[in-house]
């Protein structure tokens, strides 16, 4: 049985439940904080215009993820960004949480292809299982654990090359 329609109340339980959460895969994706918080925006508004509700609060954090995500490829492709970046107008200012970190890591995981930043944000950072990445991602459960393997990798030799040049 689904939940019936969203109500204004439970449109700001889910706007104060998982904004932040998609601000950082936003983030982790798009690399801009202003393109980020616009992406954010983005898909609560896509939430307000969904007409049926959801079959569970796991389902609606699902949907809202995997909204997030295609924004961001959506928004990679676009040609404004391509405009922006040939012209240098697009400044990175860091989220909160990397100001007090800038560490090698966290660089290490901004350059990995998309696919296997935000498997590694989810399994780490949000602390989900494999299943439920694959759920959100809609892939197979062999190929996040195959993209979580192959970030790990990619992370080690980035990092180790890091380590060689100090």
């Amino acid at each position: 049985m689904a939940v019936p329609a969203r109500t204004a109340d439970t449109f700001e339980y889910a706007l104060n439940t998982y904004s932040d959460m998609l601000l950082r895969i936003a983030y982790r994706n798009v690399k801009v904080l202003a393109d980020a918080e616009d992406i954010t925006q983005e898909v609560f508004i896509k939430l307000i215009q969904r007409d049926k509700g959801f079959e569970s609060p796991e389902h609606e954090k699902a949907w809202l993820i995997r909204v997030t995500v295609n924004k961001c490829r959506d928004f990679l492709k676009s040609e404004r960004r391509k405009k922006e970046t040939a012209l240098g107008t697009s400044i990175d200012i860091p989220a909160a949480e990397e100001k007090t970190s800038g560490t090698e890591v966290t660089e290490a995981v901004m350059c990995l292809p998309e696919k296997y930043r935000n498997v590694l944000y989810l399994y780490y950072y949000e602390g989900r299982t494999v299943p439920e990445i694959a759920r959100y991602l809609q892939s197979r459960d062999n190929t996040v654990s195959s993209w979580l393997h192959r970030a790990r990798e990619q992370l080690k030799h980035s990092l180790r090359e890091a380590v060689v040049k100090l």
